[in-house]
């Protein structure tokens, strides 16, 4: 096998099994052939835990995919019409005896312009300072002592204009420092750990999440004390009532209780964190924010489905109902990703409520990423049976 493509493989399948690193088949790899010629990237929609050498990820000729930056044409373009062809650019730039759908990452253009090896993860531990006020104090304050300092790259939208943004600043760096940035830290967008080998980006990995994780509070153990059948039963068929009324489809509802769910819960200003979306991901796949549940009252969660339907809004996906635990509506395929989901955006809210407050989207970047046709396309692929 390719050298770099067994790279790949080796780093997508030893950060993909972690759910505190990627959550949703999320995250992209990359990795650069020697010659400088290709580029071995994951495909989109292909959780890295899955892959393998023989699907999972497509070739690209690394001067097409940075073509795709270069040309200004795009930027003026509407954001409708441009990420398509983006996609389509992408697809063109693929350079394999691949014959399958499978479309390299829509974010491969960006990876061009980084180092060798890269990884790209949602950590919950990352996540809780890119969604926190004062997050980009805190990771400055953590990170001082680096060679060379890790990149914050703000809030852009995904796709075209965000690969765009981190060429540029990723040039004005290597004239600051002469050399690459190793660590990026994405407004809203995770962990970027660029690196001239696979064992060197393992190692950042680690390295990263633990210092991020030193000053987080952790959930507490030994909370998630059985509940009876009959009030779970009782739970899930009032939430099923619900959305069946508003939405006039019949959705299976599924339950889980942790301990992760049972320290929020107790929280008291849980409710109050339940507000906005913090990521694209919770945005794609769980429709927004866990709606917070008291009682067991199918008309009043009916009610409150509507109005999200009224505002344009996806009905939310997942339901918290205090003292009891999280309930979600969706496919037994979909549903432990709506779990993993609402797991990693507790646990960002908690720490980020405690640094300052919560920082969310908002409704242009909602309706960006709601309208953005990559992100339906992945969560297709995650939702199939196959």
């Amino acid at each position: 096998m390719n050298k770099a493509l067994a790279d790949l493989i080796r780093i997508s399948n030893e950060t993909g099994v972690d759910p505190v690193l990627v959550q949703g088949g999320g995250g992209n790899t990359s990795v650069k052939t020697e010659d400088g010629q290709y580029m071995y990237i994951k495909a989109s929609g292909t959780a890295l835990k899955d892959m393998n050498e023989k699907e999972g990820w497509r070739r690209l000729r690394l001067d097409l995919a940075r073509s795709v930056v270069q040309d200004d044409s795009l930027a003026k373009m509407d954001p409708q019409r441009r990420e398509p062809e983006v996609v389509n650019r992408l697809l063109l730039a693929c350079d394999d005896e691949i014959r399958t759908e499978a479309r390299p990452s829509v974010e491969a253009h960006l990876h061009a312009w980084l180092d060798k090896c890269v990884i790209h993860l949602h950590p919950s531990a990352v996540g809780a300072y890119h969604s926190a006020k004062n997050g980009r104090a805190k990771l400055e304050k953590l990170f001082k002592d680096e060679n060379t300092p890790p990149l914050w790259v703000p809030y852009t939208d995904p796709g075209y204009m965000l690969a765009r943004r981190i060429a540029q600043m990723v040039e004005r760096y290597q004239r600051q420092f002469g050399k690459s940035p190793a660590i990026l830290f994405l407004h809203k967008h995770g962990l970027f750990i660029t690196a001239k080998s696979a064992d060197a980006a393992l190692r950042l990995v680690r390295r990263v999440i633990t210092r991020c994780n030193g000053p987080l509070r952790q959930p507490k153990t030994g909370l998630a004390k059985p509940v009876g059948p009959q009030e779970i039963g009782d739970m899930k068929l009032c939430i099923e009532r619900a959305c069946c009324e508003a939405t006039s489809e019949r959705t299976p509802i599924w339950y889980y209780y942790n301990d992760p769910i049972a320290d929020f819960l107790r929280q008291k200003d849980a409710k109050k964190m339940l507000s906005g979306s913090l990521t694209p991901d919770e945005l794609v796949y769980a429709n927004g924010p866990a709606m917070w549940i008291e009682k067991c009252d199918s008309q009043n969660i009916a009610s409150r489905l509507k109005q999200q339907i009224q505002k344009g809004k996806k009905t939310s996906a997942a339901f918290l109902v205090k003292d009891v635990g999280l309930f979600v509506a969706g496919t037994e395929k979909i549903s432990p990703t709506v779990r993993d989901i609402v797991l990693y955006s507790m646990f960002i809210r908690t720490n980020a409520h405690r640094m300052g407050g919560i920082v969310t989207l908002n409704k242009r970047q909602e309706n960006f990423i709601n309208n953005w046709e990559s992100e339906a396309f992945r969560k297709k692929l995650v939702s199939s049976p196959k």
